[in-house]
């Protein structure tokens, strides 16, 4: 007598499933670092705050290890500080992190972005163009992209000075610089004078004047720094 039919079902290999059960719980820690580190560089986590894991792991619907893969990235991004039997905490904002940040960015940036004007193709030039359109956009509409698209309109006028190395660099000191972004634009007028310094940098750049995009960048810099040493004091 024939036994009960059975159902032709390949299974996938120890190492494959290994491999497909990774990759999942990597996508997942993917779009958890994202949502906590936009609470973090938004300041809806702020400075000191304590990382509850389990409320978090049950705010968001994931277990824990995609959470603690996130959480420890988010400790490799300088934005959390993890403390032995008691957990993360957000790492708080500091007028010497920000002198450090922007010193760094000053020895780095401004020569960048001067050898990038004389080297960018037509490519590199419309997405330089197309970045700052879409900062202006986040400004407008979508104030939690702002200090993103800030960072991808400098990125924006460094990438084609075709150094690997220096532009690793700069692209994690912006990352770092981002919650001090937002720091930077909460009193009224500072988003305007941030537009008209970009607007102002970009036409220099696209013009080609290596010097004088060189020049404003370095300015820009410092009169951002200028303000957040007022501010983080009085905070």
């Amino acid at each position: 007598m024939a036994g009960a039919p059975r159902l032709n079902v390949a299974r996938k290999p120890l190492g494959e499933f290994n491999f497909a059960m990774s990759l999942v719980v990597r996508t997942l820690s993917e779009q958890i670092f994202n949502i906590v580190r936009e609470k973090i560089v938004s300041g809806e986590l702020t400075g000191g705050q304590s990382i509850r894991q389990d409320a978090l792991a049950s705010e968001l619907g994931v277990s824990k290890i995609p959470l603690r893969e996130a959480l420890a990235r988010l400790e490799q991004e300088s934005l959390l500080i993890s403390h032995p039997n008691r957990g993360y905490f957000v790492r708080p904002m500091t007028a010497n992190e920000a002198e450090e940040i922007y010193d760094l960015r000053l020895a780095l940036e401004p020569t960048a972005v001067g050898m990038a004007a004389l080297a960018a193709n037509d490519e590199e030039r419309a997405h330089a163009i197309a970045a700052l359109e879409a900062l202006d956009d986040a400004a407008n509409d979508h104030l939690e992209l702002v200090a993103a698209r800030n960072r991808e309109f400098h990125l924006a006028l460094t990438r084609p000075c075709r150094r690997e190395l220096t532009m690793q660099m700069i692209e994690r000191l912006q990352i770092m610089a981002e919650r001090y972004i937002y720091k930077h634009l909460e009193p009224a007028g500072r988003g305007d004078r941030a537009h008209l310094e970009h607007t102002v940098l970009l036409k220099a750049w696209l013009a080609r004047n290596g010097k004088r995009a060189e020049e404003l960048t370095k300015a820009h810099i410092i009169g951002t720094l200028t303000d957040l040493r007022r501010q983080l004091e009085i905070d």
